[in-house]
């Protein structure tokens, strides 16, 4: 337990090693030629880990290079992005589909070699990285997938789940906030099939390590509650001997490998140094070539590696049909199983979940976080592998899935995930759980924090990933504790983000239909905007308009029965008040809800005329929150009652009168329009 001295006992063959050290060289001058090539990038990581990337790519990684999706395979994540030539050269290396030409044109328009790893752009690459510390969060988030997968789908007699994750991480990763929650959280819950490797340079981007840092990080780890050990980050037999004693230790511990390693080797002119952490080093490019024993020819790879490469492909290919073997058994003896795992992986949601959610009654009364979590609960019935998790807020955010067990070391088959008060890192590992792609993760917390989880959101809207954040507590009507708690910029915010989808449901049945359209899609996250206070259930309007008309994002809630003069636009809590405000102004008055602008937006331009006609200038939006993103909906005639100032602490509804949510300053700015 605890510290642990890996012992030199699972090293390379000599032949193997003489042939990873010059693998290693050549991945040197690869990443050396792409950058200079560019005038772009970073040398530093490429450079100091190429033994590691040796070791991992040509030895120690379980994979398939030619089937990168490969369940069985080891995951690997690049958490220092920067370095994504290091990822690049050793891909191309080791078989995957990614020319010598894709190398070349690195950073390039439209290249599959971005600046930094991102998802789906290219084979190999399991998450998209770059902002530091995130790929650490990732990487759990793959690790507690694993976990999960194993306890739901092995059986006593077929394991088609033992696969371990490993993460390679910087000074930078490791200073993030982010990595340090999850590093907390994946010592808790025991993930022993997580390996971090720590490229520990003692440099940062302006610096020596040491002008920002001086604790202990083998302490700091071990204090978490993980196995580490320090080795010599260029010892091919030591690196090797780490992995592979970490593989083998399940003791219910994750490991961290601390590599100490020289940034920049290679280019003596700037390894050791700051300088060799970004493209400074590439001017030497020639000289550096030179030095490392590489031909003056640019771009070169050996025949020998190419052929060591081409036979370990071969023999990997070999592992996953002995593993393919094992599944197929597995398939034929447990159907139920094998049937939920590829509806999975195949993302295979049924189209009708909103039938799966019963029908609230008429008189219902809640908070929509409270029928939140009624309708969450009856997708979980309906999706075997729907999980959640909270940051120490469940019975606040009402997510909990009764009955479903929590997840734990002891209980790793658990759908309710105790994240603590550990927001940053929560976003991160509903990343990592969506990148794996097994099961459908979701997190919640109050709104007011969504932005200390802001950059994994924008990282699942870029990487297209299907996360569900379950925000509560969403306005000024949040009440006594003040402007501190109470979100009036939040969900602007939110709603900016490229490909998210936020969701702000006005009573029960548009929250069922808000939660049904989060989890069927697909290729993007949600934000659903639930709220503290009581909003009645509209039972005047079916069932069916509601929950259709959530997932079109809008559509009329109350339709004129006289010429149509007035357009009242409202969403959340606020629908409420805006029917009220239109049984004042008379029949002329529709009432449009709006509970999500961006799927609203991607209707045809039909629909939204028929919602929202040009004739009708004489426009009205409500939402207790900023008003600058509702005036594209009411246009130059129109008009927004927002809340464009901090909050207050006081009773919610004394809140909502003096920042001016009332029916009466709605019917008299609907007027004035």
């Amino acid at each position: 337990m605890g510290r642990v001295t890996f012992k030199a006992n699972f090293s390379p063959t000599f032949m193997n090693q003489a042939v990873l050290a010059k693998a290693a060289n050549e991945a040197r001058g690869l990443a050396i030629d792409a950058v200079h090539a560019c005038s772009s990038g970073h040398l530093g990581l490429p450079l100091g880990s190429a033994e590691i990337g040796a070791v991992l790519f040509g030895e120690a990684l379980v994979c398939d290079p030619g089937d990168p999706l490969w369940l069985g395979r080891d995951r690997f994540i690049l958490s220092a992005g920067h370095g994504s030539m290091f990822l690049y050269a050793w891909l191309h290396l080791a078989g995957y589909d990614l020319s010598l030409q894709d190398v070349k044109n690195f950073r390039k328009l439209h290249s599959r070699t971005p600046g930094h790893p991102e998802f789906r752009e290219t084979p190999g690459v399991e998450a998209t990285t770059g902002p530091l510390g995130q790929g650490v969060g990732n990487a759990v988030g793959y690790a507690v997938s694993g976990k999960m997968a194993a306890a739901r789908f092995n059986t006593a007699d077929h394991t088609i789940i033992n696969h371990h994750v490993i993460v390679l991480a910087g000074d930078g990763c490791l200073q993030e906030g982010v990595a340090s929650e999850a590093i907390a959280f994946a010592g808790h819950v025991g993930l022993d099939n997580l390996i971090l490797i720590y490229d520990s340079n003692d440099v940062t981007l302006d610096a020596m390590a040491s002008k920002s840092q001086s604790e202990n990080t083998l302490a700091r780890f071990e204090a978490a509650g993980w196995d580490v050990a320090r080795i010599d980050g260029h010892d091919l037999k030591a690196i090797s001997a780490a992995i592979a004693e970490a593989k083998a230790n399940d003791n219910g511990r994750p490991k961290l490998i601390e590599a100490k390693t020289e940034i920049g080797r290679g280019i003596p002119e700037v390894a050791g140094t700051a300088k060799g952490h970004g493209e400074g080093g590439a001017k030497f490019a020639d000289s550096a070539r030179a030095g490392l024993g590489l031909p003056a020819e640019t771009f070169y790879v050996s025949p020998e590696v190419r052929e060591f490469f081409a036979d370990k492909a071969a023999e990997r290919a070999g592992v996953h049909t002995a593993w393919k073997m094992t599944y197929d058994a597995w398939a034929a003896a447990n159907p139920g199983l094998a049937g939920q795992l590829q509806a999975a992986l195949s993302h295979d949601i049924p189209a009708d979940l909103s039938s799966h959610i019963p029908e609230f009654a008429t008189d219902y009364k809640d908070a929509t976080r409270g029928s939140g979590g009624v309708v969450l609960n009856a997708c979980a019935k309906a999706l075997p592998l729907l999980v959640t998790g909270s940051a120490d807020l469940f019975g606040s955010t009402k997510n909990h899935l009764k009955d479903l067990g929590d997840y734990s070391r002891d209980n790793p088959s658990g759908r309710n995930i105790w994240f603590g008060i550990r927001e940053h890192a929560m976003g991160a590992i509903c990343n990592g759980l969506a990148y794996d792609g097994i099961f459908q993760p979701s997190g919640a917390t109050f709104l007011v924090f969504a932005d200390y989880l802001r950059p994994a959101i924008r990282l699942a809207a870029l990487a297209g990933l299907p996360v569900t954040y379950i925000f509560t507590h969403d306005s000024v009507g949040v009440g006594e504790d003040g402007p501190t708690h109470q979100p009036v910029e939040t969900v602007s915010g939110l709603r900016i983000i490229p490909n998210l989808d936020v969701i702000r449901p006005g009573d029960p049945e548009e929250t069922a239909g808000a939660f049904a359209a989060a989890l069927l899609r697909q290729d993007g996250p949600t934000a659903l905007i639930l709220s503290r206070q009581n909003v009645p259930n509209f039972s005047f309007v079916s069932v069916a308009t509601r929950r259709e008309g959530t997932s079109l994002g809008g559509y009329v809630m109350l339709r004129e029965t006289s010429p149509l003069e007035t357009i009242l636009i409202a969403t959340g809590s606020e629908l409420a008040l805006a029917l009220a405000a239109a049984e004042q102004l008379g029949s002329g008055t529709r009432v449009v809800s709006m509970p999500c602008m961006e799927r609203f937006d991607r209707q045809s331009a039909d629909y939204r005329e028929s919602v929202l006609p040009a004739a009708c200038t004489k426009r009205l939006a409500i939402e207790a929150g900023v008003s600058g993103l509702w005036h594209k909906y009411v246009g130059l005639k129109g008009r927004v009652i927002g809340v464009d100032r901090f909050g207050l602490s006081a009773p919610g509804d004394i809140a909502m009168v003096e920042v001016g949510i009332t029916v009466g300053h709605l019917v008299a700015a609907a007027q004035d329009c």
